[in-house]
């Protein structure tokens, strides 16, 4: 996903019956120095101060932020992961997409309805139990990005993380007391990695996933994506009376299912405590000889709501996406949904569906962006066929997806026959697929907008693997932009009309359209209104912080 030195933000949601509010935020984004584990480096701190501030708001209030970039050398700009923007998709947020970068210097307002109660997070964290989780990175994105998409990296590698850190550096030590339940809402910050986690002598009741209630699901390892959210319950019980260690471990592995893994694979780590008496030193360690974490596709939704158009075979439109490596037609690296790579464009993607009349409904209008039209109330089934040898976590925006099927390591391509489909599949926004493996989800398309699905591994956004949904198109024709919005696509020299090329006098005519990325990679660096830059949606080069709602 793309978006300008995005910064980033943990969302929590409580669904609670009382009278709908307004909740306003005045965020300035600023660089500072920061070392949560003993490293320093910039990170986009906000108001001068890092971690970032986090957000309270119930279900029902609307929530503004009016945010200033002050960053200096760098656009901006706010994506708020897992929120469906029900009837705003211009404040979802990716650059390119739904809105254009904010300069230095220029102030954009994010204004929208919480809707549904859960765990999110645009890119901010914390609440009684909450946990974040991260790898971290000791250089900057811009420096890795460059040294990644270089012809002579033939193996398509991405940066390794230097370590991993718990709450921006914080750590976590619960006081545990016999009789309680303690609600964790863990969120993964990561870029590249997932992290696996362990309680000793404890059951992980999970109840949550990327925001959608399941049927508690009691299990012992759980294994969290990134850009995965999980709610899970630990218990203190009656037979407890000691300290509990439990594990977090970063997955940098390319798959861990992989049955020759050793505990060199497994070389960052962190051990935190439910601690009951304080007097006694916390020095036990949780040790995992193998991971074998729960299978979340098979996890149970607490509405018991089946399957999308009511069988396997029932639904109205296919959207089938082959990912692979590749190379560009300058023999760079790149990420590849069915044999092309996502290549930003002149004109936002939802500028471009509001302005095109008629012709919006048609791919050819927003350039390779890997563009797929979908019609209001389709039943869309979205197949990802992973021809690479590790796991990938991909995303949608705009909507939560039901998993009908996510089969194991080796199984190979969708067969495109639609049978033995989970009848009463998990929803959730952010699922794994298996290497050499595949995935099936479905969502019914009730809510207009331009919506990415991307893998969210940055590292693999900024080589391209991304798509762009591009929903009820009718809908979207003389969508108004606010004017602050516009403002800042004038101040970057972006054109808000016309198609990907910002033609506006013949929509199908495709002169000027980028079909070949450039070959120096400047992320987010603002060079004037010449530059239209958008650098990683997550937080390699920014900050972490978190809102509640």
């Amino acid at each position: 996903m793309k978006s300008s030195g995005v910064l980033s933000l943990a969302a929590l949601s409580f669904a609670t019956a009382v009278k709908a509010a307004t909740v306003t935020y005045d965020w300035t984004a600023t660089w500072v120095w920061a070392a949560p584990d003993g490293v320093g480096r910039p990170v986009v701190g906000i108001n001068n101060a890092w971690p970032c501030p986090q957000i309270d708001a119930t279900v029902g209030d609307t929530v503004i932020i009016n945010f200033t970039n002050n960053l200096g050398n760098q656009t901006s700009g706010l994506h708020f992961h897992g929120i469906n923007q029900v009837q705003t998709p211009e404040m979802d947020g990716p650059s390119g997409v739904t809105q254009c970068p904010v300069p230095p210097g220029s102030t954009l307002q994010y204004k929208f309805v919480v809707d549904v109660g859960g765990t999110f997070w645009c890119k901010f964290g914390s609440t009684a139990m909450l946990n974040l989780t991260s790898d971290r990175y000791h250089n900057e994105s811009l420096t890795m990005v460059r040294n990644m998409l270089q012809p002579s990296n033939t193996r398509f590698a991405p940066p390794i993380p230097d370590g991993m850190i718990i709450n921006e550096g914080a750590g976590l030590n619960v006081n545990f007391t016999k009789g309680r339940k303690y609600r964790f809402r863990m969120i993964s910050f990561a870029a590249l990695a997932s992290a696996m986690i362990h309680f000793d002598s404890h059951d992980i009741n999970i109840i949550m996933n990327d925001a959608d209630y399941l049927q508690k699901e009691v299990k012992y390892q759980l294994r969290i994506a990134t850009a995965q959210r999980y709610d899970f319950i630990i218990e203190c019980i009656d037979r407890d009376n000691d300290n509990y260690p439990f594990l977090i471990s970063l997955d940098i592995n390319r798959d861990w299912t992989n049955p020759d893994l050793g505990p060199l694979q497994w070389p960052h780590n962190y051990t935190g405590y439910l601690t009951m008496d304080y007097n006694k030193p916390n020095t036990k360690k949780d040790v995992v000889h193998k991971w074998k974490p729960a299978d979340d596709s098979h996890f149970k939704p607490y509405d018991n709501e089946a399957i999308l158009g009511g069988n396997d075979t029932n639904y109205d439109t296919l959207i089938k996406m082959d990912f692979a490596f590749c190379t560009d037609a300058n023999g760079y690296p790149r990420a590849c949904f069915n044999n092309l790579t996502y290549i930003d464009q002149k004109v936002p993607a939802l500028y471009s569906a509001a302005t095109t009349g008629d012709d919006n409904s048609n791919p050819i209008v927003y350039g390779q962006i890997n563009p797929f039209i979908v019609n209001y109330g389709d039943v869309v089934q979205i197949v990802v066929n992973n021809q690479d040898a590790a796991t990938h976590p991909f995303h949608l925006h705009g909507h939560h997806f039901q998993v009908l099927d996510r089969p194991k390591t080796g199984t190979g391509d969708w067969s495109g026959r639609d049978t033995n489909y989970n009848q009463k599949p998990p929803r959730r926004d952010t699922v794994t697929v298996m290497a050499h493996s595949h995935a099936v989800l479905r969502f019914k398309a009730t809510n207009p907008g331009t919506w990415l699905f991307h893998c969210h591994i940055e590292w693999h956004v900024e080589m391209g693997l991304t798509a762009t949904i591009i929903e009820a198109p009718d809908r979207l024709r003389n969508l108004t932009f606010p004017q602050d919005h516009l403002d800042a696509c004038n101040k970057m020299g972006i054109p808000v009309s016309g198609n990907a090329a910002g033609n506006t006098q013949d929509y199908l005519d495709t002169t000027g359209m980028v079909t070949v990325p450039p070959t120096i990679y400047n992320g987010a660096m603002y060079a004037g209104s010449s530059s239209k830059k958008r650098g990683l949606m997550g937080k390699l080069a920014s900050g972490m912080g978190s809102f509640f709602f």
